[in-house]
């Protein structure tokens, strides 16, 4: 079940940035989320299952949301995503993060950052900062979005209420 969103919807997509799928697929599916969000994990699978089985329809785009307030290491671990992005690794951190949510101190970032063959050096501390503002960025688009946690999902400019399952989402993007 949809119902309208906020007359704001998510910004125009950056195919250069975090889109997971065909670039130009028809169906935009944006995810406001946090890597140390265990509600997040959960519907990492249900989002990618969208996508890979969409036959090229749907694109998924990852906006950062870190609730810092409740998730203590999220800030750090967005930055890492971001730095590892402009690698041209997000998808395979992201994924890594979002598994592993219990290791996201700046020692552990820097080992998932060794695992994938990153340099730990780019992915924390003052050189991970130099995407704060493309954080902020996400964050303050979804704050314009009226985001009320993680995950807050919209498909095609539309948000998504209810639990993110496959049947559900599938259901939403058939219906466009």
């Amino acid at each position: 079940m949809t119902t309208p969103a906020p007359a704001a919807t998510p910004a125009a997509v950056d195919p250069e940035r975090f889109v997971l799928g065909n670039p130009d697929a028809p169906v935009t599916v944006v995810e406001f989320g946090d890597l140390e969000c265990p509600y997040c994990r959960a519907a990492g699978p249900e989002l990618r299952r969208l996508v890979e089985e969409s036959d090229g329809r749907v694109r998924l785009v990852w906006r950062h949301f870190p609730l810092f307030q409740v998730h203590p290491h999220a800030l750090a671990a967005a930055l890492a995503a971001e730095a590892a992005g402009a690698q041209g690794r997000f998808w395979e951190l992201h994924d890594r993060l979002l598994e592993q949510q219990d290791h996201l101190t700046d020692d552990d970032l820097r080992e998932h950052a060794v695992a994938l063959g990153l340099d730990p050096d780019d992915l924390v501390g003052e050189a991970a900062e130099r995407y704060a503002d493309a954080v902020r960025a996400d964050y303050a688009e979804g704050l314009a979005l009226e985001v009320p946690g993680t995950p807050t999902v919209f498909v095609d400019g539309v948000r998504f209420r209810g639990r993110i399952e496959y049947d559900a989402l599938r259901a939403v993007v058939d219906a466009l």
